[in-house]
């Protein structure tokens, strides 16, 4: 892995933690923009809790060395979530600010993802 890969690796995944941490933790507190926003979106309240604690597993998991696999189903875990919700916002007709946090954190969960290192790959991703 090029220094210049890891640096892109590091900044997107720092950035992308930092993302999950917040949002999961606010969503574990049920904060009121949050509960009016999934209500917004038509979504149950209960929703806040499990994805509130699914972030904060995936951060901790793709940022504890080892374990590839748990990492990939983190990622993945990371970019469906973000992934519905901006599609979410857009079928809703929400304006480009309340669509770019979950638009942001999509796109850094492709790019940590692209270039994470070769040990923090599943085995079948090497041949």
């Amino acid at each position: 892995m090029t220094k210049r890969n890891k640096i892109i690796y590091w900044i997107a995944t720092a950035w992308l933690a930092l993302g999950m941490l917040s949002t999961g933790i606010v969503q574990l507190l049920r904060w009121k923009d949050e509960t009016d926003m999934m209500t917004h979106l038509g979504y149950p309240l209960y929703l806040l809790t499990i994805l509130g604690l699914l972030k904060i597993v995936g951060v901790v998991a793709i940022l504890v060395p080892k374990f590839p696999l748990l990492k990939e189903w983190a990622y993945a875990g990371f970019f469906f979530s973000m992934a519905g919700a901006v599609v979410s916002h857009i079928i809703m007709g929400d304006e480009a600010g309340k669509i770019f946090p979950a638009l942001l954190l999509l796109i850094l969960t492709v790019v940590s993802w692209y270039f994470r290192p070769v040990d923090r790959k599943p085995i079948l991703a090497h041949l």
